[in-house]
């Protein structure tokens, strides 16, 4: 990869991260409903963090930083790196105020363009491999807290009684969807795991064979209305339908619906991006836990999809035309919402909703995390988790691939995640 391809792309990243905070009222920025949801301000930090602990100062001998505090409050979870501020602390954090912030971004954006324009002379050497691993991991990284920038804001505003949007717009109530089909597979060895030269999370390889038996998977994901019926016959009520650890947390967090469906005054109503709507029947559900997704496919008599499984479909080419270009990431930001399915095909793999599997997070044989503090981007979640696959509504379309693993504990539901079913 070229030295300008990797400057235009660490650029065209940083500044859709600007554009994309560009709707928010400034006490937003420092909004943190709970410990989970980081403010908008910290990710904007801890982005800038992540070149300049990993880039500027392995790389650039006569670095400066800005304030050398700053590796201690946007330190995430690299206990390699140091001491971290407390993750629910983070809206506490008044200080250094956004724009301190946005000055950190332009400190750092100018010495890493500096890094970047010395690649060339060091072409072909091991550290010239290593630099540019790193920015574009770099570059990775910041689409991913992109997405979680989404989430984090919708599920702070909507603690808000007063429901406030980030964006302008409407969900569409209007479209019907088709009833549920399946697609079918037939069994046998199979390899999942990345294979190619562009980029690719560790927790991505090695690729590997696996064994599946015949399967098939639902061709869409599971509607507000289909979901509906499971509320409506008991689904919160009924032990029978639920892991124990599942019924746990109904009984604990009192759950009777999806994160931000809201009825009121005998309407059912739906807390999205664009503020309190009318819940569309046939939109995807989305922010439900892997305990609730799981309850359902009880219900519904099937279940969910391994990890293989929907990797071994997704691989063969479906709904992956998208444009990896940062105008489309762009364009694909602007929904903030799941739209419904169009046809019998199968569809909604990327773009509607990550899609809760029942493989837990764990390591592919042979995963060797990288050395040093870097390596502790993944491997050391590889515990109590599930995978989800596909990608949701706010997910960069250039990380939209079949062996994408993204990975939470079964009781969050504030990413949009929803239910793709298989039997």
């Amino acid at each position: 990869m070229s030295a300008e391809t990797i400057r235009d792309r660490f650029l065209a990243t940083r500044q859709r991260f600007l554009a994309i905070c560009q709707p928010l009222e400034l006490e937003d920025y420092g909004l943190q409903a709970a410990e989970f949801a980081s403010p908008p301000k910290w990710h904007l930090a801890h982005t800038t963090w992540f070149f300049e602990t990993f880039l500027l100062k392995p790389f650039v001998s006569d670095y400066q930083p800005l304030e050398p505090l700053y590796e201690v409050l946007f330190n995430s979870y690299y206990n390699g790196i140091g001491n971290q501020h407390p993750r629910g602390k983070r809206g506490l954090l008044s200080r250094p105020s956004l724009q301190d912030v946005f000055a950190y971004r332009e400190h750092v954006d100018h010495a890493m363009l500096s890094l970047l324009a010395t690649v060339n002379d060091r072409e072909g050497s091991e550290e010239a491999q290593e630099l540019i691993a790193r920015t574009v991991l770099g570059i990775e990284h910041e689409r991913q807290h992109q997405e979680l920038f989404f989430t984090d804001i919708k599920f702070s505003l909507g603690v808000n009684p007063l429901y406030p949007r980030y964006i302008a717009g409407d969900v569409s109530t209007q479209a019907v969807t088709a009833p549920l089909s399946w697609t079918a597979c037939g069994g046998g060895l199979i390899e999942i795991g990345y294979e190619g030269s562009d980029f690719s999370f560790d927790n991505e390889l090695p690729r590997h064979r696996t064994y599946l038996e015949a399967f098939e998977l639902a061709n869409r994901l599971i509607t507000n209305g289909e979901y509906q019926a499971f509320v409506d016959d008991g689904g919160y009520e009924r032990p029978e339908l639920w892991l124990a650890d599942g019924w746990a947390m109904v009984q604990q967090e009192q759950w009777i619906g999806p994160l931000h469906w809201v009825d009121r005054g005998g309407q059912q109503l739906e807390f999205t991006l664009m503020g309190l709507q009318q819940r569309a029947a046939a939109t995807p559900v989305a922010h439900v836990s892997g305990y609730e997704a799981d309850a359902y496919a009880r219900w519904a008599g099937v279940r969910l999809p391994t990890e293989a499984e929907w990797e071994h479909v997704a691989a063969m080419g479906y709904e992956h035309d998208h444009d990896p270009a940062e105008s489309g990431d762009s364009a694909r930001a602007a929904l903030c919402h799941p739209e419904a399915a169009a046809g019998e095909d199968l569809q909604q793999l990327y773009g509607a909703c990550w899609q809760w599997t029942q493989s837990a997070y764990s390591p592919y044989p042979g995963f060797a995390p990288s050395a040093g503090a870097i390596g502790e981007y993944n491997g050391k979640f590889m515990s109590n988790q599930w995978v989800l696959r596909g990608g949701s509504c706010v997910t960069p379309p250039s990380q939209a691939r079949p062996t994408y693993r993204n990975f939470f504990y079964p009781q969050d539901r504030w990413q949009f995640s929803g239910i793709r079913l298989a039997r």
